[in-house]
């Protein structure tokens, strides 16, 4: 394809991948609202978030399999459609239960967006210069970031539209995406006979993380650590993901292809990308529930305080894509980013209700700016290590562990969050001798208009102290993805479409 022909194709993916990050992070900073006018909780809160990705991450790898199989600007069409319909949903939902299990289904359409572009991409443009167009997807997905937070600010703060509005933004910019994707986007139609979907295996993927979601949630809390509550729900989750092991390395097609991640490179690259996935998801939602509910600031305020982030994000994917095309290669921005991320953690897990926001702001751009460098590259160096028959697979096995990251990121880090918000309240109530019970606070309720003023202080400071301990965690684990990435093997990205005939390159298991 001519680079006029890939730039016109690109516009219909560009704006698809605009229409699901745009998605998230309206929502990201409307959701004390959104929570709050449904009276809901912290645990619902997090839930909201965590359907989504759950059901994004568990059918990623069905959509990377699928688009090996059929034609995928079909499946890309069909994806947009469930999208939007998710989306409509949770505009109209009604409680709080409703809105999580509408924004599952948004996730299957979300979770198809994503991997799907990148499929495409990779079997239009060859890896080398792949690098230059994942610079321009690093920063559409940086302006729907950037834009997003301040469009649902705005959106949650206007009182004839309000937070409904945050969910129905997305349906125009699914009919625009669909009408232009219609004309722009030529794909060789390719069809199999020989089809075999593992449904098996992303069965049991869905159902064991979601047994252990669910068992973070509300352990410490409705149950003890040592329960039987506790056996039955970590023991269950555990054996449920060996069994689906066990079916991915008995299936012909294996929706995570253990042949691939078993290779070095590939396997390395995974546990780099889970910790990017925490990044990218965990720092957009309780970020912007600190400033609105630790700091007290609007839904539009704190969309404006998230650029920092999204602006390391838009300018480092822009210059490292440039960068990683003309060197060819993209080990030494995958460490520096996972660094400078490192560093912003660290300094997140400073912050309480009282640190100065320049601060805040600094720590969150180097947040931005790791991301950025990374998130993208990793993909790359995935795909440079298959053949051109294994990119769909391959690029779902990293986008899959990239959501799973983020998945069980926003739960973890929920879960401690809500534990050390409990405790921080009941210390509050007890100091200024305030009954626990029927101040709306005890059972970590998010409606902060029906508090009193000093409960509702009291509330505010919980959240603020408590946020920089989730971003501890973070660190640590961002920690583990550096030593990952440490031990890449250098390799220049390659010219072609496809492997030579005969691949000599990292073939070798990864060492356990």
């Amino acid at each position: 394809m001519t680079h006029r022909e890939v730039l016109e194709s690109l516009s219909g993916l560009l704006l698809v991948l605009f229409v699901a990050m745009i998605s998230g992070t309206i929502v990201s900073v409307a959701l004390p609202q959104i929570i709050g006018a449904l009276n809901g909780s912290q645990s619902q809160y997090t839930w909201v978030v965590t359907a989504s990705l759950l059901a994004s991450t568990a059918s990623t790898p069905i959509w990377g399999k699928l688009a090996d199989l059929f034609n995928k600007k079909l499946l890309l069409q069909i994806s947009i459609v469930i999208f939007m319909i998710g989306s409509l949903a949770c505009g109209f939902a009604q409680n709080t239960g409703q809105v999580i299990a509408f924004r599952a289904l948004q996730g299957l359409g979300m979770g198809a967006l994503q991997i799907l572009a990148q499929v495409i991409i990779a079997a239009m443009i060859s890896p080398k210069e792949r690098g230059r167009y994942n610079g321009y997807l690093g920063a559409v997905i940086a302006v729907a970031t950037v834009g997003g937070p301040l469009l649902g600010g705005l959106i949650a703060d206007v009182s004839w539209l309000g937070w409904r509005w945050c969910f129905f933004i997305a349906v125009p910019f699914t009919i625009a995406a669909f009408v232009l994707l219609a004309k722009t986007l030529h794909l060789p139609t390719v069809r199999r006979p020989d089809v075999s979907i593992d449904y098996w295996g992303a069965t049991l993927i869905a159902v064991g993380v979601s047994v252990l979601l669910i068992w973070v949630t509300f352990v410490g809390d409705s149950f003890a650590w040592a329960s039987w509550q506790t056996a039955a729900m970590a023991g269950g989750g555990v054996l449920l993901l060996a069994a689906a092991t066990w079916v991915e390395s008995r299936v012909r097609e294996p929706i995570v292809p253990l042949h691939v991640i078993r290779r070095r490179t590939p396997a390395l690259a995974i546990v780099a990308s889970l910790s990017v996935g925490m990044a990218m998801f965990g720092g957009a939602v309780f970020l912007g529930q600190y400033f609105q509910i630790g700091r007290g600031y609007g839904p539009t305020s704190a969309g404006l305080l998230t650029i920092p982030m999204m602006l390391g994000v838009l300018v480092s994917s822009t210059i490292s894509g440039r960068m990683v095309s003309a060197s060819g290669r993209t080990k030494p921005y995958i460490l520096t980013g996972l660094v400078v991320l490192l560093a912003g953690f660290a300094g997140l897990a400073t912050i309480d209700h009282a640190t100065p926001m320049v601060l805040v702001s600094a720590y969150m751009l180097a947040v931005g700016v790791g991301v950025g460098m990374s998130m993208q590259n990793l993909v790359l160096v995935i795909q440079n290590t298959v053949p051109l028959s294994e990119i769909g697979a391959a690029s779902g096995a990293v986008t899959f562990f990239r959501s799973l990251g983020g998945t069980v990121g926003v739960s973890v880090l929920g879960a401690v969050l809500a534990n050390r918000v409990a405790t921080g309240i009941a210390e509050g109530l007890a100091k200024a001798g305030i009954p626990v019970h029927g101040t709306g606070a005890a059972a970590g309720g998010l409606n902060l208009a029906a508090m009193p003023e000093p409960v509702k202080a009291i509330v505010r400071a919980a959240y603020g102290d408590a946020t920089g301990h989730i971003f501890l965690v973070s660190a640590a684990i961002t920690a583990v993805g550096l030593v990952a990435a440490a031990f890449l093997k250098p390799a220049r990205l390659r010219d072609s479409l496809d492997l030579p005939a005969s691949p000599a390159e990292d073939q070798t298991p990864a060492a356990v």
